[in-house]
């Protein structure tokens, strides 16, 4: 299926690994000009070679810190006039709300909330202009079904979809969509780790721990990164602009609810 975005300009925010990378593959599949961001100059580099590789498209590699100023400034600026935005950021750490400071709740806040909205806000009235524009954050499952041990995560990527819902009403006349897509367990190197710190704590085998959770998911395995970056893509799509404002789950059917 042709997405018509071939030549459109995309900034992608944590792209060297897990699902940002994986959505940057498929927008450069599609034909997209596709910039990446991430704060580890090595492997952004080699998932920059390696996209480009894969799918012959151009892509420009941005070693920098998306949540702050001087990170944004470098990533507008190599991507130039912004088609396609996907914001993503890794989740804060999980606790005991009794143990979190301001500060804690601030960084978690910046980071998984006004990160994105600053980005919003760089890119979202020339896409206006051009009549063209699609946005697309990451945000989680949790968002749907709060984890209490994620309560950083879960205040701070609720805001972000309260914000979402808001602003998505007034730029869809323009062409420009905006949507979240809230990803389940995907097998990425987080999960992994997650998984193996279960296992370390818990004395038993990481396959034994990965098992009893697939076996939670209904569809009894954990989700492939490439499928979330398909669905990143099309929600990216020429096609997509009468979808707007809307929370995709993508979690194998762990969520339990009708709505």
């Amino acid at each position: 299926m042709d997405l018509g975005i071939a030549g459109r300009s995309a900034l992608v925010c944590a792209a060297s690994k897990g699902l940002g990378r994986a959505c940057a593959v498929s927008l450069a599949r599609a034909g997209a000009k596709v910039t990446i961001v991430a704060r580890t100059e090595g492997p952004l580099n080699e998932a920059a070679a390696d996209i480009a590789a894969r799918t012959g498209a151009s892509v420009t590699p941005v070693a920098a810190d998306i949540t702050t100023d001087a990170g944004r400034a470098a990533a507008l600026a190599a991507a130039g006039d912004v088609d396609i935005l996907v914001n993503n950021a890794g989740g804060p750490p999980p606790g005991n709300f009794r143990d979190w400071t301001r500060d804690d709740w601030i960084k978690a806040v910046d980071a998984n909330m006004l990160t994105a909205i600053e980005l919003i806000k760089a890119t979202v009235d020339g896409m206006i202009a051009r009549r063209f524009g699609r946005v697309v954050n990451i945000t989680s499952s949790a968002v749907k079904a709060p984890i209490a041990i994620l309560g950083l995560s879960n205040g701070a990527r609720a805001g972000l979809t309260g914000f979402i819902a808001g602003i998505a009403r007034e730029t869809v006349i323009h062409n420009v969509t905006i949507n979240n897509l809230l990803p389940g367990r995907f097998e990425t190197d987080r999960l992994m780790n997650t998984l193996k710190a279960e296992a370390d704590k818990t004395g038993q085998p990481l396959d034994a721990v990965a098992a009893r959770h697939k076996a939670a998911i209904p569809a009894g395995r954990f989700g492939d990164p490439a499928e979330f970056g398909e669905a990143c893509a099309f929600l990216c799509a020429a096609q997509a602009g009468y979808i707007t404002g809307q929370n995709f789950l993508i979690d194998g059917g762990a969520f339990p609810g009708t709505l």
